[in-house]
């Protein structure tokens, strides 16, 4: 087993640590770093400091954010009314570049999971529930993935919700636009049923 020098050990340690990158990718990421000019390393090292210094959530709805709030929650232009509801801030872009959702946005930051210890005080909804018990909100779109976890967790906010009298809507699944019926299996199948439109 080859050894590294102590700085290079700890970065390949530190590397690992990210998700998806296991020993041999992070071997390579140090090894590309080591290679890379100075001025490059110092602007990947301030950039990890600035995301952890200038980065924040936004007090209304969560996306990860350096002005609060946020330029969804802050825009004259959108809907303020209308909130999609989704699990990672990372689902915002998915969905915007649809360029057909002029709403604005709710992260949770996670599904429910038993199995991994996640229960609804790890969900971030507290502010999402008090936008809607203060009338603020006409509609809230569940858009969490349709996943046994997602399911569980769009069940149990639209339970959350429902007091407050708010319409609230969860997303279409069905078969992909693109794609054979033939090898869509029978979960999908039975989505694309149940949320057929008139047309």
């Amino acid at each position: 087993m080859s050894r590294f020098a102590e700085p290079m050990a700890r970065l390949i340690e530190e590397l690992r640590k990210l998700p998806g990158i296991g020993n041999k990718s992070a071997q390579r990421l140090a090894f590309h770093i080591l290679r890379s000019t100075d001025e490059d390393a110092e602007a990947l090292s301030a950039a990890i400091v600035q995301v952890k210094q200038r980065l924040r959530l936004c007090s209304v709805c969560n996306n990860i954010t350096d002005v609060d709030p946020c330029v969804y929650c802050s825009s004259p232009t959108r809907n303020q009314r209308l909130v999609c509801v989704v699990e990672e801030p990372t689902s915002i872009a998915t969905i915007d570049k649809t360029r057909s959702w002029n709403g604005v946005f709710h992260v949770l930051h996670g599904t429910l999971s038993p199995l991994h210890g996640v229960g609804p005080e790890h969900l971030r909804v507290a502010n999402l529930v008090a936008r809607a018990e203060g009338g603020e909100l006409d509609e809230a779109i569940l858009a969490t993935s349709p996943t046994v976890e997602g399911e569980a967790t769009a069940s149990w906010l639209a339970d959350l919700l429902r007091p407050s009298g708010i319409r609230i809507t969860r997303i279409a699944t069905g078969v992909p636009a693109g794609s054979d019926i033939e090898y869509a299996d029978e979960v999908t199948m039975t989505r694309a049923l149940e949320g057929r439109r008139e047309i």
